[in-house]
C-alpha cells in the first residue's frame, strides 16, 4: 500500500462567510504603511484568493482578491479570522520541550530535532521499525504541497507501515467503495450541466465542500436550467430547504433509501441499458438484492413518505445528465462504504459519466496530465498485501490505516506496540474517537512530538512541541484541490484555475518555527535516512532521490511535486494572482481498442452488506437510550475553536433538539444537560432548533478539552468523541466507529449561562 492514500484528508468545514474582512491587528497603527500581497487562502481545500494585507511586517488583515473572476472577492469567515493566528499572543514561536515535572521550557527547535533523532532511534533499535507512528492532519497537504510528499518519503524511509490519518474517520467508504465497483477513467457530469444533483449527508452550503466548486452558485445554476437537487438528511439543513425534494429520513437508514430508489429506477425502466451493455457488470444481482426494497418497505423503515422516494427516484432516473455525492454524515451513522457504493451504483446505472468527445469544464492545472478515457477501470483489490493490525482483526484499506486502533496499538502489549509517535496537521486528542481511551494511550507513549502552532490539547501531552510556521509565511500551490476532484465528486473549481504563491510575510522577529516538511527532512538528516520524493502527479516512476546535505530546497521541491502536471509550475508562476489555464483544452478520449474493464454494480461483498440491513434492528439498548446524536458543521470554525476563532462567535457547541423533544424532556434552551452513551456521560448546552428530525439531537466534533479540563462547557465546549466507544459498533472496513447516530440518553442539569 503506498503510504500517499494520506491524499484524502479533507472534507473538514468549511465556512459560509461575506465578503467583508475581519482586522486581525494587536495594537498596530493605523496610519502605518500597508502593502497589500497577493495569494490565497490555506485554511481550507476552497484555497481562495486573497489579498494579505502587512504592516510592519505583520499581516493586518486578509481580504478576497475582488479582481478574480472566478472567486469573485470570496472569502470565508474562517479565512478572514484566521489573520488573528499570526500575531496572537499565545501564538507558539519556540519550540518546547517538557520537563520532569511537566512545565515545558524552551528549546531551540534544531537541538529538538537532535533530542527527537536520538530517543527515536532508540526505540525503534529495540522494538523495530513498527514501534514508530505517524499521525498526520488535514492541515498537512493544505498548507503547502510539500508537506505531503515529505511525510510519505519520511515514513517510508523508516519503514514502519504505522501511517494514520484523519481518513478513516471521516469518509473512509469513498476509496473502499471505489474497489469494490471500480473507477470510471474520466469525470463525473458534476461540472457539465448536470440536471440532477443528489446530496446524501451532506450540508455544502456550510461546509463549503462540492456540490461542483461553489455550492450555491451551483445550486442556481442548476434551478435556472430546470434541474433538480435531491438531499437525503436527518435534518433540514440549509442545504435540504434549496431542494427539490428532501427525504428526511431516520439516521443510518441511507443505503436503504438508495436501494429503494434503484429499485424504483429499475422496475420503471430508467435505465441506460446502452451503458449498462458496453460498461456495467452486475445489473442482474442488483436488481435481485434491491428487490426487498419496496417504496413502502422504505418507507415505514426509514420514517419518509414512499412517493417522495418514488419521486426522487424518478427525477434521477428520467435526467440526461447528474451525479450523485455523499458527505460525513452518511459516512459517520454506519454502512459508510455500502453509502457511497449505491451512490456509484445510481450513477453507472444511469450511466451519468462524461463520454467520449466531450470537453471538459475543469481540466487540472497543477497535477496530472494524463489523458481521461471513457472506460471503466475495473473492481481492483481494496489494497494488495494489507498491512494486518494486532487489533478487532481489521487491517489497512484503500482510505488507510484504521485511525481507531491507533489507541489499541498503543497500549497493547507485544511486539509490534507502538511506543513512539509524531502528530504534525492535527490534534488526535481531540479528533480521534474514543477520547478517554485515546488520551490515556497518548500519555503513556515513551516519546509524543506534536508539530503546532499553539498549545493545542496533544501539545500539552507531548514530550516536544516544534513551533510550526502558518501558510502565510511559506510558498504553496493551490494544486491539491485538484487533487480532491479526482478522490470525490464534486470537489473542485467549476474552471482550470490554478495559483502559485510565495510566502508573503516573514515569521515574528525572533521566531524559531518551521515548516512542517523541513521538520522530517532534518529528521531525517539526523537519522541517517535517505528520502525519496514523490509528486501530486501520480504517473507511476519510481520516487526521486533527495539530496540530503543542507537544509533543504524549497524551490527544488516544489518542482518534483508538480512534475508532469498538465500546466509546468513555470507557467502558473507567472501570475502571482492565479489564472485560468483552459488550454491546451482536455476531451475525453474513445475507449481503448480491446479494452475489457467493466464497472461491478452487482459486488457480492456489498450486496451480501446490504442484504444484511434487511435483518439489522435497532441497537438494543433502544429503550435506555432513545435519543440519535448526529454530527454537524458550524460556518465559522475548521470543526474545533482555536486561537484564530472569530470574535463574538460562542467557544462552546450546542446540543441542537427538536423544539417538541425539549418540552418533553422538560429542557429549556440555553440550559445545561448531561448526554450519556454506553460508553460515557458529558455535560452540554441545549438549544432549539426546528430543523432537526424528532428524537434527534446534533452537535459538532472536536469541541471539549483533555478529560478533566473542561468542565466549564460554556469556555470549552463538549468532547463528542468522549461518547464513542471505538470497539463497539465499527465499519470491518476501515475500522471507523459509529460518530453519528450515536445512541444517548438526555437529563436536564438546569444552569442558563
Amino acid at each position: 500500500m503506498t503510504v500517499h492514500v494520506a491524499i484524502v484528508n479533507r472534507l473538514l468545514c468549511y465556512g459560509a462567510g461575506s465578503g467583508s474582512t475581519f482586522n486581525g491587528s494587536k495594537g498596530k497603527s493605523e496610519m502605518a504603511t500597508v502593502e497589500r500581497k497577493p495569494s490565497f487562502c490555506r485554511v481550507c481545500q476552497n484555497f481562495c484568493p486573497v489579498d494579505v494585507h502587512i504592516a510592519d511586517g505583520a499581516v493586518q488583515r486578509i481580504t478576497g482578491a475582488a479582481g478574480n473572476e472566478i472567486y469573485r472577492g470570496y472569502t470565508c469567515v474562517k479565512g478572514r479570522s484566521h489573520v488573528a493566528l499570526y500575531n496572537h499572543p499565545e501564538r507558539v514561536l519556540h519550540s518546547l520541550k517538557k520537563l520532569p515535572d511537566g512545565r515545558f521550557a524552551r528549546i531551540p527547535t534544531v537541538d529538538a530535532i537532535d533530542e527527537i533523532a536520538t530517543r527515536l532511534s532508540a526505540v525503534i533499535d529495540r522494538e523495530g521499525p513498527r514501534a514508530f507512528a505517524l499521525f498526520m492532519g488535514t492541515y498537512v497537504p493544505f498548507e503547502n504541497p510539500i508537506n505531503l510528499s515529505m511525510v510519505a518519503s519520511f515514513i517510508r524511509a523508516v519503514g514502519s507501515p504505522m501511517l494514520f490519518t484523519t481518513s478513516t474517520i471521516d469518509q473512509p467508504g469513498k476509496p473502499i467503495a471505489k474497489s469494490f465497483h471500480g473507477a470510471w477513467m474520466a469525470p463525473s457530469q458534476a461540472f457539465s450541466d448536470p440536471d440532477v444533483a443528489l446530496v446524501v449527508g451532506s450540508n455544502p452550503l456550510v461546509s463549503l465542500v462540492g456540490p461542483a466548486g461553489f455550492p450555491m452558485s451551483s445550486i442556481r445554476k442548476l434551478e435556472a436550467r430546470g434541474g433538480h437537487l435531491i438531499v437525503l438528511d436527518p435534518r433540514k439543513t440549509e442545504t435540504a430547504k434549496r431542494a427539490s425534494i428532501h427525504l428526511q429520513l431516520k439516521p443510518g437508514e441511507d443505503a436503504a433509501v438508495l436501494a429503494g430508489m434503484i429499485r424504483v429506477i429499475i422496475d420503471e425502466d430508467l435505465a441506460d441499458h446502452e451503458f449498462i451493455a458496453e460498461n456495467v457488470d452486475g445489473y442482474e444481482r442488483l436488481r435481485a438484492a434491491v428487490a426487498p426494497f419496496t417504496p413502502e418497505y422504505v418507507a415505514r423503515r426509514a420514517g419518509i413518505d414512499a412517493a417522495d422516494l418514488t419521486a426522487a427516484a424518478r427525477l434521477i432516473g428520467s435526467a440526461p445528465r447528474g451525479y450523485g455525492a455523499s458527505g460525513t454524515g452518511a459516512n459517520m451513522s454506519g454502512h459508510g462504504p455500502l453509502v457511497e457504493y449505491l451512490v456509484l451504483c445510481l450513477s453507472s446505472i444511469r450511466g451519468h459519466w462524461t463520454r467520449a468527445g466531450e470537453r471538459l469544464p475543469s481540466p487540472s492545472v497543477l497535477t496530472s496530465a494524463a489523458e481521461p478515457r471513457a472506460q471503466a477501470r475495473p473492481p481492483f483489490p481494496d489494497v494488495e498485501n494489507p498491512e494486518k493490525l494486532r487489533v478487532r482483526g481489521l487491517t489497512a484499506s484503500r482510505a488507510g490505516m484504521p485511525t481507531s486502533a491507533l489507541a489499541d496499538e498503543i497500549l497493547t502489549p507485544g511486539a509490534g506496540q507502538v511506543r513512539a509517535m509524531i502528530s504534525t496537521g492535527a490534534n488526535p486528542a481531540k479528533c480521534i474517537p474514543d477520547q478517554l481511551k485515546v488520551v490515556d494511550a497518548l500519555r503513556s507513549l515513551e516519546l509524543l512530538v506534536q508539530v503546532d502552532v499553539q498549545m493545542s490539547p496533544t501539545a500539552r501531552l507531548a514530550d516536544y512541541v516544534i513551533a510550526a510556521r502558518l501558510p502565510y509565511e511559506m510558498p504553496g500551490t493551490n494544486g491539491f484541490m485538484q487533487r480532491m476532484a479526482e478522490y470525490t465528486v464534486g470537489a473542485g473549481l467549476p474552471e482550470p484555475f490554478g495559483q502559485y504563491t510565495d510566502a508573503v510575510v516573514e515569521p515574528p522577529p525572533g521566531a524559531d518555527v518551521i515548516e512542517q516538511w523541513r521538520f522530517f527532512y532534518l529528521l531525517a538528516q539526523r537519522l541517517g535516512l535517505e528520502l525519496t520524493f514523490d509528486g501530486l502527479v501520480p504517473d507511476g516512476s519510481e520516487p526521486t532521490p533527495l539530496d540530503m546535505d543542507g537544509a533543504g530546497d524549497a524551490g527544488a521541491l516544489m518542482e518534483i511535486v508538480h512534475a508532469g502536471s498538465r500546466i509546468p509550475l513555470e507557467e502558473v508562476r507567472k501570475h502571482p494572482q492565479g489564472a485560468l489555464f483552459p488550454e491546451p483544452a482536455v476531451f475525453v478520449a474513445p475507449k481503448e481498442a480491446g479494452w475489457t474493464g467493466r464497472l461491478d454494480v452487482g459486488n457480492e461483498t456489498m450486496m451480501g452488506d446490504l442484504a444484511a440491513t434487511l435483518t439489522s434492528a435497532r441497537d438494543p439498548e433502544d429503550e435506555a437510550f432513545p435519543l440519535r446524536l448526529l454530527s454537524r458543521r458550524l460556518p465559522y470554525v475548521m470543526n474545533s475553536p482555536t486561537l484564530a476563532a472569530p470574535p463574538g462567535k460562542p467557544a462552546h457547541n450546542r446540543a441542537n433538539f427538536h423544539p417538541g423533544d425539549l418540552a418533553a424532556l422538560g429542557i429549556a434552551a440555553g440550559t445545561l444537560v448531561e448526554i450519556r452513551s454506553p460508553r460515557a456521560a458529558v455535560v452540554a448546552v441545549a438549544d432549539s432548533d426546528p430543523t432537526m428530525r424528532p428524537g434527534t439531537v446534533s452537535m459538532t466534533h472536536s469541541f471539549g478539552d483533555l478529560p478533566g479540563e473542561d468542565d466549564d462547557v460554556w469556555r470549552h465546549g463538549t468532547s463528542i468523541g468522549r461518547l464513542i466507544a471505538d470497539d463497539v459498533a465499527f465499519d470491518p472496513y476501515s475500522g471507523q466507529p459509529r460518530m453519528s447516530n450515536i445512541p444517548i440518553r438526555v437529563t436536564a442539569l438546569g444552569g442558563a449561562g
